[in-house]
């Protein structure tokens, strides 16, 4: 499992633009974490998939309330990680409400949880493979903080406990 003091992984991930802008196509972009994590503090979270309920309610709104804080930390961006495809991160981002203060990044073949080892089989309930709920702390592209969440809880993945931790 990733820890503290690792380099994020060499993945690819998507994000659906709503805009088309330099460089970017309306539509899904791919998103190159290791270029992407150059030189930001960037607050991460990700949640074992889009529109589940604790998630909607609790995760995504809490991110969106602290931007402004997290920002007053020295935190450049927050990303929220699913193992979705971009379509529908597109479409929570839309949902929640997340403009241009969260990056719903999608994980469609879970590259980046397995690479983390940050992974939650739920191929028994049809769900197939997901992320565990977490958040992290990343300086330049290495994890400075991380924060696991135990099955069913909602103590360490959330906002005020990676702001905490951005504040120092």
């Amino acid at each position: 499992m990733i820890k503290v003091g690792d380099s994020l992984p060499s993945v690819t991930l998507m994000e659906y633009s709503e805009v088309e802008g330099e460089g970017c196509s309306i539509g899904p972009n791919a998103v190159d974490v290791t270029k992407a994590a150059a030189g930001k503090t960037i607050a991460v979270f990700a949640l074992p998939g889009a529109f589940t309920p604790t998630c909607s309610a609790k995760h995504v709104p809490g991110y969106v309330q602290h931007f402004d804080d997290f920002k007053a930390a020295g935190v450049d961006e927050i990303w929220c990680l699913s193992v979705n495809d971009a379509f529908v991160m597109g479409a929570w981002a839309r949902d929640q409400k997340t403009g241009t203060k969260v990056r719903m990044l999608a994980d469609g073949s879970a590259d980046f949880a397995k690479a983390t080892g940050l992974t939650l089989d739920l191929t028994g309930r049809g769900m197939g493979l997901r992320s565990n709920r977490y958040s992290m702390l990343v300086k330049d592209g290495k994890v400075a903080s991380l924060n696991v969440e135990a099955p069913g809880k909602f103590e360490v993945s959330n906002a005020e406990t990676l702001l905490a931790q951005a504040k120092g």
